[in-house]
């Protein structure tokens, strides 16, 4: 296996399982409430026992310090008072000096009594050497020969049969009143075994007791979360079911509370919703009905008149003129009327949701060829010019020439309208999946906000704007059905004063999902900085009037 796939394999083990708790943080209430009551609980209540034990250690010890100072102060004014009997050092009894070394007090207390250097026949070195003396530390001795009272805490192993003690050493100068020079030591070394107990007693009741207090603490918060949480969750997954269309969930109430007040306002907002949605859907039942039931109906009288009209246009070179031109604008208003009944039949087969599509593959740069043509007349009359960019590959595509090419029909006669006669230029690029076919306009553009609006039906940008050709505001409406029958993509982009663009972005093959699409939204010739934006001059060749197209590459 490569470095980096193990990098990866890796780094997925271990950001697995963070992503995982992130995203149950993010979605889970229950869990979030839990977890901070489990921190804010653990840190009063190591707070609260941390202070408990402190303050109770602090007593234990400042009771055994008093205690051992007393004791320490008597035993000073007794050894003083024996070594006064003596009048000068060799007087001092070797024995006396050796018993107080190893004298012992009860509770397990030791008195240790050192000469000074000065009693050379007692030894000092070898009094040092004793066990008892040799546990006391330099700084404390160092302190208690200078004459002052002193005491240290220190673990030390006296007797080896009992291991290490942790023992209160309190020392004090002794003065034998007579000569000059350092005075006896004395030390008390008082066991401190009693009082750690009471502490570790103290430290584990509050450990056990502030562990008890946060798991009841939690388990009583998780219930209490969950008796709030579980309404909210069936709340949600009912408001699910509803958004799915099953309109009959409701939620089950139990209790008086304020969560049965919450399911009772949502069972009836649920009731209201489905009262609306079954009125609409009737309502727009019986609209598409009458739309083409109308339509239907409008067939039959529309043919005897297309025929009539057919004979009067045909013979309007024999009509006077206003007869004539009386013929010519009957043939152009059915011509409008026609297709007004065409798109809402088409629209009723969108709603009732029995459009097919009727895929074969097709050269695309051939059907923006018809469409061109087709509209060549409608060109000439608005003295718009088209120019048609084809790469020089052949685009197949996997698609309904008819409603591809109606598509593009739709979008060059609404460039055209709105392109105030400056050129229109349609585009056709494609990658390895994705093909897009874009119509640039330099007219009126559109306003922000209207790119979506211009796909609602009988929407229109201006609709006081004298045009110079009649339209019924579906033509985009159904581009944008028909687009979406590909599984494709129809968007607009335009700015007031500079243009639109429309972007027709469609599959390959059949059935594939699009992630981009191989030309931009917005055109290449749009400057950034709001500069003016013209399109490039265009040469009209002799006959063609304003219909400029080429085969392959730009007119």
């Amino acid at each position: 296996m490569a470095p980096r796939a193990v990098w990866h394999a890796l780094l997925h083990r271990v950001t697995g399982p963070v992503d995982a708790l992130r995203r149950n943080w993010r979605r889970s209430l229950q869990l979030r409430m839990v977890t901070t009551t489990l921190v804010a609980s653990s840190v009063l209540v190591g707070m609260f026992g941390y202070l408990v034990v402190t303050l109770t250690t602090d007593s234990a010890l400042e009771r055994a310090v008093d205690d051992a100072r007393r004791q320490v102060e008597i035993g000073a004014e007794a050894a003083s008072e024996q070594l006064a009997i003596a009048v000068r050092p060799s007087d001092v009894d070797r024995e006396t000096v050796r018993s107080e070394v190893h004298r012992q007090s009860d509770g397990g207390r030791l008195a240790a009594l050192v000469p000074p250097p000065n009693v050379t026949h007692v030894s000092p070195e070898a009094t040092r050497q004793l066990p008892i003396v040799q546990v006391i530390p330099e700084e404390l001795s160092a302190e208690v020969s200078e004459g002052q009272l002193a005491r240290q805490i220190v673990t030390v192993t006296v007797d080896p049969e009992q291991g290490p003690v942790t023992y209160l050493i309190y020392g004090a100068p002794v003065s034998p009143g007579w000569g000059e020079g350092m005075p006896f030591e004395l030390y008390h070394l008082i066991p401190l075994t009693a009082e750690q107990q009471a502490a570790a007693d103290v430290r584990n009741t509050v450990l056990v007791t502030g562990a008890a207090l946060i798991l009841l603490l939690v388990v009583v918060t998780g219930l209490v979360t969950r008796l709030v949480v579980r309404p909210v969750r069936l709340a949600s997954r009912a408001a699910q079911r509803l958004s799915a269309g099953l309109l009959d969930q409701r939620m089950m109430i139990k209790g008086e509370d304020d969560l049965a007040l919450l399911g009772e306002s949502f069972n009836q907002m649920a009731a209201n919703l489905q009262r609306q949605i079954v009125r609409l859907e009737e309502m727009s039942r019986q609209q598409r009905r009458f739309t083409s039931d109308v339509s239907h109906e409008l067939r039959t009288p529309l043919t005897t008149v297309r025929m009539a009209a057919d004979l009067l246009f045909n013979e309007r070179d024999s009509y006077p003129p206003e007869v004539a031109r009386s013929a010519e604008l009957l043939q152009h208003e059915l011509d409008r009327f026609e297709n007004l009944l065409s798109e809402l039949l088409e629209i009723s087969r969108f709603d009732a949701g029995f459009a097919t599509l009727d895929h074969e593959p097709a050269d695309l740069g051939a059907i923006v060829r018809q469409a061109v043509e087709r509209l060549g007349a409608m060109c000439e009359r608005a003295d718009t010019p088209v120019r048609i960019r084809l790469p020089d590959d052949v685009v197949i595509a996997d698609v309904d020439p008819r409603r591809v090419e109606r598509i593009l029909r739709n979008l060059i006669g609404n460039a055209v309208e709105h392109g105030e006669g400056n050129p229109v230029v349609v585009t056709l690029a494609s990658d390895a999946n994705v093909a897009a076919i874009t119509v640039r306009d330099y007219g009126v553009g559109l306003r922000p906000g209207e790119e979506e609006q211009v796909f609602s039906r009988f929407w229109r940008a201006d609709p006081s704007r004298a045009r110079q050709t009649g339209g019924t505001g579906l033509g985009l409406s159904i581009s944008m059905e028909d687009a979406k029958l590909h599984g494709g993509w129809l968007q607009a982009w335009g700015v007031p004063g500079r243009g639109a663009q429309f972007r027709l972005t469609v599959p390959l093959r059949a059935g594939e999902r699009l992630d981009s699409s191989p030309l931009p939204l917005m055109p290449a010739d749009h400057r950034a900085d709001g500069g003016p934006s013209t399109p490039s001059p265009v040469s009209r060749p002799p006959g063609s009037g304003d219909l400029l197209t080429s085969p392959r590459g730009e007119a």
